[in-house]
């Protein structure tokens, strides 16, 4: 049977006697139901419906950035060994921990009473801004001066998963949507041919809390992140068979559409709209997407620049993939690397091997795409942010009293860095303050939430009136918490 003669037989059971007594039995009642409610198939709970969910919209106010590229090193980083820097933390190396710093606190692993443990790296100043950064990120001291730290961030859970669910999507529990699909359903996308979110993946897993990380939760699903590869085809099942040309398939998607939208005429489901967006989607995807992700095409001076090694997967591929889609009007371009959860348990784990390998493979690229960003005049309009789910500890790890064998600190959930840099964002400043061993804030303490009102503000969004209606009341992206930290405000 074909498409167009299921459409046909669905048409006819429409007006058979018993779908006629079903209908008209409960017409009445969802009639005056759906009058107060505002549904209909122009309306959702989300007010009118636009025919193409993915149509670029209007922000609240002007905009200063227009897209993000949003850096999540998966396993959480030791801001210890990176930016914060703590000359006071060295002399206390190898003695105990004062139980001042252990009591009422909550840890993942530590127990009893571990050992402090000193900076495991040298510590540098840099540009007319005088940031302090450690010589794990070499290339990365070169570009200070566009960054603004945020040295005193804080999240409310100390565990993978809910921490990264937490920073992406407002909730540690699943079933919200990310950040890149609040972006996507708000502001739309600037591409046709391209999703307004895209999420790449390195370091050889996905992070703790899974795909969660970009999904569309109770939104629409044609805002979902949709997850490329820097390998092989850049989709999964983005191809063709070998029987179907390009004249097939526009038919078959017609044929498909149609069918969508005669459902969507008697059912009014926002998500048939998604539906027919997709297949859309899918269709121009099939020609922009390759072309976009093909880094081959780029000049031997960018490989060199970023380190790139073009048909493998890697953080330099993917920091290269990512200025390519925001130069074609990708919204939200999400990286995760993973591989940075350094408890000391392994060398591969510790703070002096695996955790040095890591920052080699960061920093270049890194350092790279803010340098290039910054030459093809696409900083000024594209916010960069960078960090973790949480924080590392000032104390060695141990476990079950015992010291491990390399150096490693456990997870840490009340002071963290974080850093912001590009549209809008004044660079060369740091914000917040911790204590002297890097244990508590002292000042200018910040919160997720408060990342999240401040991306989105930038994106020309009050996060308080970035709503959608669920389960009987409206949600946000920050929760009920949140401010625009304007210290870094440009």
């Amino acid at each position: 049977m074909n498409l167009r003669q299921e459409l046909y037989y669905r048409q006819l059971r429409q007006q058979t006697r018993r779908t006629f007594i079903k209908k008209a039995l409960g017409g009445a009642g969802a009639l005056a139901l759906g009058s107060l409610l505002g549904c209909g198939p122009e309306k959702t709970g989300a007010g009118l419906l636009k025919k193409n969910p993915m149509a670029a919209s209007a922000s609240h106010y002007a905009p200063k950035a227009k897209r993000v590229i949003f850096l999540h090193m998966a396993g959480a980083p030791s801001q210890l060994e990176l930016f914060d820097y703590k000359p006071a933390l060295q002399k206390l190396d190898g003695k105990l921990c004062p139980d001042s710093l252990l009591e009422g606190k909550r840890f993942a692993f530590i127990q009893g009473v571990p050992e402090m443990l000193g900076p495991q790296a040298k510590f540098s100043q840099h540009g007319e801004s005088g940031a302090w950064v450690s010589d794990n990120m070499p290339y990365f001291q070169n570009t200070v001066d566009e960054v603004a730290f945020l040295k005193a961030m804080q999240t409310d859970e100390f565990n993978h998963a809910p921490a990264q669910l937490l920073l992406h999507t407002g909730s540690p529990r699943l079933g919200r949507p990310g950040m890149g699909s609040w972006v996507a359903y708000g502001l739309g996308t600037e591409n046709d041919n391209l999703p307004g979110f895209i999420v790449l993946v390195s370091g050889g897993n996905t992070p703790s809390g899974g795909k969660s990380l970009w999904g569309n939760g109770f939104l629409p699903s044609v805002y979902q992140g949709v997850q490329c590869r820097s390998q092989g085809d850049p989709v999964l099942y983005l191809s063709d068979p070998s029987f179907m040309d390009r004249k097939m398939k526009r038919k078959t998607i017609d044929a498909i559409n149609e069918l969508n939208e005669a459902a969507y005429a008697e059912m009014g489901s926002p998500e048939i709209l998604s539906r027919i967006a997709q297949y859309e989607m899918a269709f121009q995807m099939q020609t922009s997407v390759p072309e976009v992700m093909d880094i081959s095409k780029e000049p031997d001076y960018v490989h060199h620049m970023y380190g790139t090694e073009p048909g493998k997967t890697s953080f330099a591929n993917n920091c290269l993939l990512a200025r390519r889609l925001v130069e074609q009007g990708v919204r939200f371009v999400q990286l995760y690397d993973w591989g940075w959860d350094t408890h000391g348990t392994s060398a591969e784990g510790g703070l002096n091997e695996g955790f040095k390998d890591k920052c080699r493979q960061i920093d270049q690229p890194i350092a790279a795409l803010l340098a290039d960003l910054k030459q093809r005049g696409l900083l000024e309009d594209t916010l960069v942010v960078w960090g973790g789910e949480f924080g590392r500890t000032p104390m060695q790890e141990n476990r079950a009293g015992a010291k491990l064998p390399f150096a490693g600190r456990d997870h840490h959930r009340d002071a963290f860095t974080m850093w912001l840099a590009g549209a809008g964002i004044k660079g060369g400043v740091s914000h917040g303050e911790t204590d002297e061993l890097g244990y508590d804030p002292i000042s200018g303490a910040t919160h997720v939430h408060d990342l999240q009102a401040t991306i989105l503000h930038l994106l020309g969004m009050n996060h308080e009136r970035m709503t959608y209606p669920f389960q009987g009341r409206d949600f946000r992206l920050t929760d009920v918490h949140g401010h625009v930290i304007k210290e870094v405000l440009a």
